[in-house]
C-alpha cells in the first residue's frame, strides 16, 4: 500500500510539474513577444477604433438616418437593429473559440465582416435614395451588430492572452488617446466639410468610406504583427447545446459576475436617449438636416468633436484608475458622469452647454467601454473568458436592442426629454447595483 501511495504521489507531483512547466513556457512566450503584440494591439485599436467611433458616436448615424427621411421611431429602430444583431451571436461565437488554441484567424474573419458593413453604409448613401437607402442602411446596421458581437469576444480574448493585466489599462488608454485625436479631428472635418459641402455627392457616405479604410488598415496591422501563444490547456470541444447547460452554473458560481451582468444591462439603458442627443440639440438650436447645411454641418462637427475629444483626453485618467484601483471604480465613476451629462443635456439651451454635455457623454462612454469589457476577464478561470464575455455582451446587447426602440417610441409620442429621463433612471439603477452588489475581482484575487 505504501508503494502504491508513493507511486500515486509521484505521478501527481509529475503532473503538477508538467502543468507548471507548460504555464511557465506560456508566460515566457507572452513576455518574449510582448513588444510586438503590444504594437499590434495598439495600432489595431488606434486605427480600428478611430473608424468605429465615427459610426458609433451618437451623431453621424442618427443624422444620416434622419437625412434619409427617417422618423424618430425609425432612427431608434436603426440603433436597435444594430444591437439586436449582437444578442445571440456572442454566445455562438464564443462556443466556436473556447476550444481553439489559436483564435486569430477567426478574429480576422469577424473583423473583416464588420468592416464590409461600414462600406455597405457608404454605398447605400451614394447609390440609393429614399426608402431603398433607408432599408439598406438598417440592414447593414443589423449585420454590423451581428458580427460585432462575436468580434468583441474574440479581440478581448486575444488581448487577455497576450497582454498582462497590469498593462491593459494603459495600453487601451494610449491607443484611445491617439485614435481619439484622429477621430476627433476627422469628425470635425467630416461634419464641417464632408457633410456641409456634400463631398462626393453624400458627405455621410464619404465619412463611412474613411471609417472603412481606417478600420481595415488597423486590422491588417494586427494580422501582420500578432504572435498568438498556444495555451497549456483549453476547454474540450462539446456540442453547443451541451455548453448551454453550463450557463446557469457560470452565473451562479460567481455572484459578483452575476450582479455585474445586471449592472451592465441597466447601464445600456442610456441607449434609450442616445440616438437623439444630437437631434435634440439641433432642434433646440433651431437646426435641421433639411435647413442650412453649413450651420447644421458645423453643429454636427462641434458636438462630435466635443464627444470624441473627451474620449481622448480622459483615457489616461480611466487607464490610471483602472490599473491602480480596478475596473469597477472606473465603471462607477463613468455611470455617475453619465447621469450628470444627460441632466445637463436636458437643461441646455445654448451651444456652450451642449458642448459641455457632449464632452461629459464622451468621457462617460470612454470609461464605460474600458471598464465594462476588461473587468469580465478578471472573473473566474481563463478557460471561461470567451463564454463570460459572450454572456455579458449578450445581456448588454438585449438591453441595447430594446433601449433605442423604446427611446424612439417615447420621443415620437412625448418628445426627447421623456427618453432622456428613462435613460437616467436606468443608469441610476446600474450605479446602485455596482456600488452595493458588485465586488472588485482584482481585490478578491489579491486576497486569495
Amino acid at each position: 500500500m505504501d508503494e502504491i501511495a508513493e507511486t500515486e504521489a509521484a505521478n501527481a507531483a509529475a503532473a503538477r510539474a508538467e502543468i507548471d512547466a507548460a504555464d511557465e513556457a506560456y508566460d515566457r512566450f507572452v513576455m518574449d513577444n510582448l513588444k510586438r503584440n503590444y504594437a499590434g494591439h495598439y495600432i489595431h485599436g488606434m486605427l480600428g477604433m478611430t473608424g468605429f467611433r465615427l459610426v458609433n458616436t451618437p451623431t453621424f448615424v442618427p443624422a444620416f438616418l434622419n437625412s434619409l427621411g427617417a422618423s424618430d421611431a425609425v432612427v431608434g429602430l436603426g440603433l436597435s437593429l444594430q444591437q439586436l444583431g449582437s444578442i445571440v451571436s456572442p454566445i455562438v461565437g464564443a462556443a466556436q473559440m473556447e476550444h481553439r488554441k489559436k483564435i486569430l484567424p477567426i478574429s480576422i474573419a469577424l473583423g473583416s465582416a464588420m468592416r464590409v458593413q461600414i462600406l455597405g453604409l457608404a454605398l447605400a448613401g451614394w447609390f440609393l435614395t429614399g426608402s431603398w437607402a433607408l432599408a439598406a442602411a438598417l440592414f447593414f446596421l443589423f449585420l454590423l451588430g451581428l458580427f460585432q458581437g462575436p468580434q468583441r469576444v474574440a479581440f478581448q480574448f486575444l488581448l487577455a492572452k497576450v497582454i498582462p493585466i497590469r498593462l491593459r489599462g494603459r495600453l487601451q488608454a494610449f491607443r484611445n488617446i491617439t485614435g481619439g485625436l484622429i477621430a476627433a479631428t476627422l469628425s470635425y472635418f467630416a461634419g464641417n466639410w464632408l457633410v456641409a459641402h456634400h463631398v462626393l455627392g453624400n458627405g455621410y457616405a464619404t465619412t463611412f468610406l474613411i471609417a472603412f479604410i481606417l478600420t481595415s488598415l488597423g486590422l491588417t496591422a494586427l494580422n501582420i504583427l500578432m504572435r498568438e501563444p498556444e495555451p497549456p490547456s483549453v476547454r474540450p470541444r462539446v456540442a453547443f447545446r451541451e455548453r448551454l447547460k453550463d450557463f446557469p452554473e457560470l452565473i451562479r458560481g460567481d455572484k459578483g459576475f452575476a450582479w455585474f451582468m445586471v449592472a451592465r444591462s441597466f447601464a445600456m439603458g442610456v441607449r434609450v436617449g442616445q440616438p437623439f442627443y444630437f437631434l435634440f440639440a439641433a432642434s433646440v438650436l433651431g437646426l435641421s438636416s433639411n435647413g442650412d447645411p453649413h450651420a447644421f454641418g458645423a453643429t454636427l462637427a462641434i458636438l462630435s468633436f466635443a464627444y470624441m475629444i473627451a474620449d481622448t483626453v480622459t483615457n489616461l485618467i480611466w487607464g490610471y484608475l483602472s490599473d491602480h484601483g480596478g475596473f469597477k471604480s472606473t465603471f462607477v465613476i463613468a455611470m455617475a458622469l453619465n447621469l450628470v451629462a444627460v441632466a445637463a443635456l436636458l437643461v441646455a439651451h445654448s451651444m456652450p452647454v451642449f458642448v459641455i454635455a457632449f464632452f461629459c457623454l464622451g468621457a462617460a462612454n470612454s470609461g464605460y467601454q474600458m471598464s465594462s469589457t476588461n473587468i469580465v476577464i478578471e472573473f473566474g478561470h481563463r478557460h471561461d473568458v470567451p463564454m463570460r464575455m459572450a454572456l455579458s455582451n449578450t445581456a448588454e446587447g438585449l438591453m441595447g436592442s430594446l433601449a433605442p426602440l423604446l427611446g424612439g417610441v417615447l420621443a415620437e409620442i412625448w418628445g426627447y426629454p421623456a427618453a432622456f429621463v428613462v435613460a437616467m433612471v436606468s443608469v441610476a439603477v446600474s450605479l446602485v447595483v455596482l456600488v452595493w452588489k458588485v465586488d472588485e475581482p482584482r481585490h478578491r484575487t489579491a486576497s486569495t
